[in-house]
């Protein structure tokens, strides 16, 4: 008996795996197109989101300023060469955007936008996002070459448990969280002065309590007068030996229970102990003090006093002036406010 011719059977084996073989390579092939056309598709969608946050923002009557004719350097987070807004504010707000949550962490804390058309030429409208090494300290271009115009406006986005700075009391002290897209030039003079390691000069000497005007929460009590007293301890912050400029008037939003304002140009300031909407939109308000160390303000409201007039104004100024200092504070210390 001969043997059984099992060749028809091999070449149908041939048959049936080359398709099968073919079918996974496909397979694998599609599968990493995928993969790459996903990523670029979300690489894509994330820019198009900080376009979207930006343009959105830029007429939402938000708070964001910058400083004219200055250029922040730091590590870019997104190149402006391909990112590119009208103004300066869709830019800022495209570096808020980067933050999350209501108050951050941001991964984008510094913004520059080039917004001189004459100066910036085929950079006109670029928008850098950056981060800073330390954003107490940011690194700046020191001037440009004579004649050259810095087409260059930058601001700075403090996140949670960033841009708070200590005025230190023999009290306590007051947690300042500054505000520099509200009020940039100012918070640029208070990063000067804490370069500076030293404020002397620098003191409160003028305090009032809140009276039967203002409840505990700082709310005004109906039909009461308002003041004096007037709610609020003043001061200054001008460091002995050191040349001040004045400052130019910046965001004036209603006065707030803890808000930190200008008086005029500086450096004479105060803080608010009370809600005072009576004073309109007069004062550049710089920073806010954290709820938690209000009771300091407080404090330092109820010592003694003697009475004076200015201006034909009566107030009430401390008999004897506290001395302030200016401090840093770690961010560990802060990551949870």
């Amino acid at each position: 008996m001969g043997r059984r011719n099992n060749e028809p059977n091999s070449i149908l084996s041939h048959r049936l795996i080359l398709p099968l073989v073919c079918f996974a390579s496909c397979g694998l092939v599609y599968a990493f197109l995928s993969a790459v056309l996903t990523n670029s598709r979300n690489r894509v969608s994330e820019f198009q989101r900080l376009v979207e946050d930006g343009v959105a923002s830029e007429n939402d009557g938000g708070c964001c300023r910058g400083i004219e004719n200055l250029e922040l350097w730091g590590a870019a987070v997104k190149w402006g060469s391909e990112f590119k807004f009208n103004s300066s504010e869709g830019c800022c707000n495209a570096c808020k955007s980067m933050c999350s949550g209501k108050d951050g962490p941001c991964l984008c804390d510094t913004w520059v936008f080039c917004g001189d058309r004459k100066a910036c030429g085929s950079k006109f409208g670029e928008c850098w996002l950056k981060k800073q090494k330390d954003s107490l300290a940011p690194e700046r271009q020191e001037g440009a070459p004579q004649g050259e115009v810095i087409g260059w406006t930058s601001g700075l986005i403090f996140g949670k448990g960033e841009g708070i700075i200590g005025l230190e009391t023999e009290y306590g002290t007051l947690h300042i969280k500054l505000l520099p897209d509200c009020a940039p030039h100012s918070v640029a003079y208070i990063l000067e002065l804490l370069a500076l390691h030293h404020c002397a000069g620098c003191q409160f000497y003028r305090a009032e309590s809140r009276g039967q005007s203002w409840d505990s929460e700082g709310n005004h009590i109906k039909n009461a007068a308002f003041g004096p007293p007037y709610a609020l301890i003043q001061g200054t912050l001008e460091a002995q030996g050191t040349a001040f400029n004045n400052l130019p008037v910046e965001d004036c939003p209603t006065l707030r229970r803890g808000s930190v304002a200008w008086i005029g140009s500086g450096p004479e300031f105060f803080i608010s102990l009370a809600d005072h909407s009576e004073w309109k939109h007069e004062y550049t308000v710089f920073g806010s003090i954290l709820p938690e160390d209000m009771h300091i303000a407080e404090k330092i409201a109820t010592l003694p006093t003697i009475p004076d007039v200015w201006n034909s104004v009566n107030v009430t100024v401390l008999e004897k002036p506290i001395p302030l200092l200016l401090r840093r504070i770690q961010k560990s210390h802060v990551d949870e406010m």
